[in-house]
């Protein structure tokens, strides 16, 4: 089978025993970084040389056949350099390819970035989602966001901490500068650090510079109250630059707490 396995996204206290089992007595690794998995087994004290073979997001999807190939003789531990595999790190593909081929896949759950930094931001919970990395260039990263003005669940972002000073600055910008924002960095770290504040502050503090690994928690759009006429009236100026009326009517919806079948019936009936 296919096994994917959370590795420490800092503390090597978090690497849980199924892990280190895991890894003692697999014989094929597959890993994002064969060295960051060799320094992870004498980190950890283990005396296993298990097959190392490199798997990341430039040969995944050569090498997802011959690993799935390879899984229906022997299991395949699946590693990425921390956090779980398929989490913005390589191994979409391979779990797509075992999947399609009926070669079982399953993981050893441990630690997340994405989960801890939602954990400790103190912002909603109940409902969330994950948008991984911002694109890199402002003006793709000032559209990505702007088309997350409306979004209402608490939104969880991977940053780089060379361009978070900028990021920062484009969420205040596209979501409103009193939006509340978490910066969490280096988690389970030494220096672990939560910064919380809204988007205008955190881009002034970011702007002294920040190292480590980011992870960026920004809360959701507030519903607005909006009466149905008023709604309809948004739904059809969706529809107008081209938004499918199923769709505005959902995106309406969203931000009004209006019911998104009332919207699309009385559009399409003023329509």
């Amino acid at each position: 089978m296919i096994i994917l396995a959370a590795t420490p996204i800092g503390n090597l206290g978090d690497a849980s025993a199924r892990l280190v089992d895991a890894l003692g007595t697999a014989t094929v690794i597959a890993a994002e970084d064969t060295r960051v998995t060799v320094h992870l087994l004498k980190a950890l004290g283990i005396d296993n040389r298990p097959k190392l073979i490199s798997l990341h997001d430039h040969n995944e999807r050569d090498k997802a056949a011959e690993l799935v190939e390879l899984a229906r003789d022997t299991d395949v531990l699946v590693l990425s350099d921390a956090g779980m595999p398929t989490v913005s790190d390589p191994g979409f593909h391979l779990v797509d390819a075992a999947a399609q081929a009926g070669v079982v896949v399953t993981a050893l759950p441990g630690p997340s970035a994405v989960l801890t930094a939602l954990a400790v931001s103190g912002l909603p919970t109940d409902r969330f989602t994950f948008e991984g990395f911002l694109p890199r260039k402002p003006g793709d990263r000032r559209s990505a966001l702007r088309a997350l003005a409306s979004e209402g669940r608490t939104m969880v972002f991977f940053e780089s901490p060379a361009r978070l000073a900028s990021s920062l600055a484009d969420v205040a910008a596209a979501l409103g500068s009193d939006r509340r924002v978490v910066v969490c960095r280096e988690l389970t770290k030494f220096y672990e650090e939560v910064k919380r504040g809204t988007a205008a502050e955190l881009a002034e503090w970011a702007a002294g510079g920040v190292k480590g690994e980011i992870c960026l928690v920004v809360a959701g759009a507030e519903a607005r109250v909006m009466d149905l006429a008023t709604g309809v009236a948004e739904v059809q100026a969706l529809v107008a630059a081209g938004t499918r009326l199923k769709d505005a009517a959902a995106e309406v919806s969203a931000a009004s707490g209006l019911g998104k079948r009332d919207l699309y019936e009385a559009a399409l009936t003023r329509k």
